[in-house]
């Protein structure tokens, strides 16, 4: 895994580079963040970042300056499919972590969808962040491979000088393998793999997600928050 680099672009074809990206991961009917968008968000202190391997760009994170002092809002993180093995989401991340904390930033945020088990496995189990506002249908609907479901998300924070997320930096931990101190107040499974159950049983999935929807709602407004996940069981942990 050492051949591969970690940088921010650098040039309007790099950035280019993002926008196809985006579209071989989420499909046509996703429309990518374009390169000026990027350049000028760049330019005014946000993050465009690559994992490149032979010259090719095989995933890529974008992340903006957000209303607080700060706090930064990251927006897009992809992988191509052919580099799923490498563990570049998590390494994009780590990668962020460190460029964040050399320009004072302590604090990233970002929306993702709680039904995505390995989303929740890599926001949640591998980089520590934690969890407690819901947000329904927060982008209508959607296109791609987030058609068909309320665009549900969850607003994670991942606060980078915790204990939780300095161990894992540390060890560039990957795994559900640093258990929390205490039993969860409240277990919340999900299905291993939404897509398999939109694609056969697409009321199960939607069921799914309300339910989802209806504990996490409940969980947070008797302030619960999310602060781990159980890979093996697909299955949050709140306290």
């Amino acid at each position: 895994m050492s051949d591969v680099t970690f940088r921010e672009l650098a040039s309007l074809a790099e950035l280019k580079q993002a926008e196809d990206v985006q579209r071989r991961v989420w499909g046509d009917g996703d429309m990518p963040d374009n390169a000026d968008l990027m350049l000028a968000i760049q330019h005014e202190g946000g993050l465009v970042a690559g994992a490149f391997r032979d010259g090719q760009m095989l995933g890529f994170l974008f992340a903006f300056p957000s209303s607080t002092p700060g706090i930064q809002h990251s927006h897009r993180l992809a992988v191509l499919a052919q580099a799923r093995g490498l563990r570049l989401g998590v390494r994009l991340k780590w990668y962020q972590r460190d460029w964040c904390l050399a320009r004072a930033i302590r604090h990233v945020r970002w929306t993702f969808d709680p039904l995505r088990a390995v989303n929740a496995g890599l926001n949640v189990a591998s980089l520590g962040g934690v969890a407690d506002r819901y947000l329904n249908d927060y982008y209508g609907a959607m296109e791609g491979i987030n058609a068909g479901l309320p665009s549900d998300r969850i607003m994670l924070d991942w606060h980078l000088e915790s204990e939780g997320v300095a161990a894992r930096a540390a060890g560039r931990a990957t795994a559900p393998d640093m258990p929390a101190p205490d039993t969860p107040a409240r277990i919340v499974p999900i299905p291993r793999d939404i897509d398999a159950l939109m694609r056969d049983d697409p009321a199960a999935a939607l069921r799914a997600r309300m339910e989802l929807r209806a504990a996490l709602t409940e969980s947070f407004a008797q302030g619960l928050r999310i602060t781990g996940f159980d890979t093996g069981a697909a299955a949050y942990h709140l306290r």
